[in-house]
Formats: structure tokens, C-alpha cells, sequence
């Protein structure tokens, strides 16, 4: 790299701290998306986060104790919670702890999770969006 390179490269990544040009920029995307599913418990007696069904968990490529939004279709209310397993093949959607207070029985919620990446490589990140049927929270 000649001495040129080097200065231009320190001018524009070092002094200016433009993550763009240097190809260091991350942002935010969607990661997974369970697309309305029903909730089917709310315990307030409990220390947090939202319960799901193991095998949504799966279809979605969510893993236990990662950061979710909840969107509340009924209500209009989005919270952040995290994940924790619930029953395989139950459909279980059960927000614990203070989220209880945001949902009723039988809301219909849109759990999304999202990842930090490069740009360029967001631009061709495939998501995993799951259309659960909406009444059981069975996957169709």
C-alpha cells in the first residue's frame, strides 16, 4: 500500500470516522418475524419475557434469551421482551412478568427480532417470516 493509500485511507476511515466509505457501517434488519399469532397466556406473576412455542421458535430461527418486539395488533402497544422456550407443539404465546399487562387473552401479537450486519451484506439478507395459522398458532 503506498503512502498515498495509507493517508487517504487514515483520512477518510480515521479522521473522519465515515464507517460508509470504510465498509464498517452496520445497521439493523429484520432477522425473524412470527407473523400474527395469538396469545394464549398472560402471567404477571412471573420475572419477564414472552414464552414460545418451541417449534414457532424453530420455523422463525429464534433461540432462547434473544431480544424480541412484540406488536400488539389489537391494542396497538409494542414492547421488548426476550425469549424464553415454550411447550413444543403447544402454540403457546405467553408474555410474562410486566408485558402481561399489555396484551389481553386472545390478542393477536407480531414477534419480530432483528440483527446487526454489514450493509452490504443486509442487501441480500433473507429473513425468516413465519405465517403461523393465526387461531392455534399451528404452523400451516
Amino acid at each position: 500500500m503506498g503512502l498515498l493509500t495509507c493517508f487517504y485511507t487514515f483520512y477518510l476511515c480515521g479522521l473522519w470516522l465515515n464507517p460508509y466509505i470504510c465498509g464498517m457501517m452496520q445497521i439493523q434488519v429484520m432477522k425473524s418475524k412470527l407473523h400474527c399469532v395469538t396469545v394464549t397466556q398472560a402471567e404477571l406473576d412471573y420475572i419477564g419475557s414472552i414464552s414460545i412455542d418451541e417449534d414457532l421458535m424453530d420455523a422463525a430461527n429464534l433461540i432462547e434469551n434473544e431480544q424480541v418486539h412484540v406488536l400488539n395488533k389489537n391494542n396497538g402497544q409494542r414492547l421488548v421482551t426476550y425469549v424464553i422456550k415454550g411447550d413444543r407443539g403447544s402454540g403457546v404465546i405467553c408474555l410474562n412478568g410486566p408485558a402481561a399487562k399489555h396484551v389481553s387473552l386472545g390478542d393477536v401479537v407480531i414477534i419480530i427480532s432483528y440483527a446487526s450486519m454489514d450493509f452490504e451484506e443486509a442487501k441480500a439478507f433473507k429473513p425468516w417470516v413465519v405465517f403461523p395459522e393465526t387461531k392455534t398458532n399451528r404452523l400451516k
